[in-house]
């Protein structure tokens, strides 16, 4: 499929290394969102947990893969763009540390349920840290993909404590996407509903992706 014909092109161009069950959840989730928009994803993610995962842990572990992501994306970032101003700075500094301890606190969650945590995949950014607009951007599209997966992957969730713990999180990433946006001079919240798209036709685009 040609970026051109993609809503997000920035998450296609993320490569995770792995062939983990999580590690291809992550791709397809990317995929999903460039292909439909990142908050569109949810009836996608939500489809694959349902058929990939076997329970908490698992979710878990998924989760934690999409904050290594996260948190690799914010503390390459820190380093590498330039033109970000002092406020900027700060805010991306502030982000990569909220990604840092949900990579801890999934983790340990994960080893409390008798779980092994799943380890961190090799990760490419492609164009992200080219300068400061591709990098907002695709902080900004990275952030929605989280909080669809987390919506996607919510409803699945079996202990309450889990779901409490999932759910203090995403209100996070939420907060993550508005302040992106805001730093882009572009709204925080434009829409009053997501606009999901069916999880046929997300499934049918996001194939091509997923060969490799």
């Amino acid at each position: 499929m040609a970026s051109s014909q993609l809503v997000a092109p920035e998450l296609a161009a993320i490569e995770i290394k792995g062939t983990t069950r999580e590690a291809f959840l992550i791709r397809a989730t990317l995929a999903a969102g460039a292909t439909y928009g990142a908050m569109s994803a949810t009836p996608f993610i939500t489809r694959a947990l349902a058929q990939d995962a076997k329970g908490d842990i698992d979710i878990l572990n998924y989760a934690l893969t999409l904050e290594y992501l996260e948190a690799e994306f914010y503390t390459r970032g820190v380093a590498q763009v330039k033109g970000l101003s002092g406020e900027e700075m700060k805010l991306v500094k502030e982000i990569r540390d909220n990604e840092k301890e949900h990579v801890k606190a999934l983790a340990a969650t994960v080893e409390k349920l008798g779980g092994k945590p799943v380890k961190k995949p090799s990760l490419d950014f492609g164009g992200a840290y080219a300068n400061r607009a591709s990098f907002l951007m695709t902080a900004n599209v990275l952030e929605d993909a989280g909080v669809s997966a987390y919506n996607g992957a919510a409803p699945l969730i079996d202990s309450v404590d889990v779901l409490g713990a999932a759910g203090g999180i995403v209100q996070i990433e939420a907060r993550h996407a508005a302040l992106i946006r805001l730093a882009r001079s572009k709204p925080p919240a434009p829409l009053a509903f997501d606009k999901p798209a069916t999880m046929d036709a997300i499934v049918k685009k996001i194939t091509p992706f997923l060969k490799s």
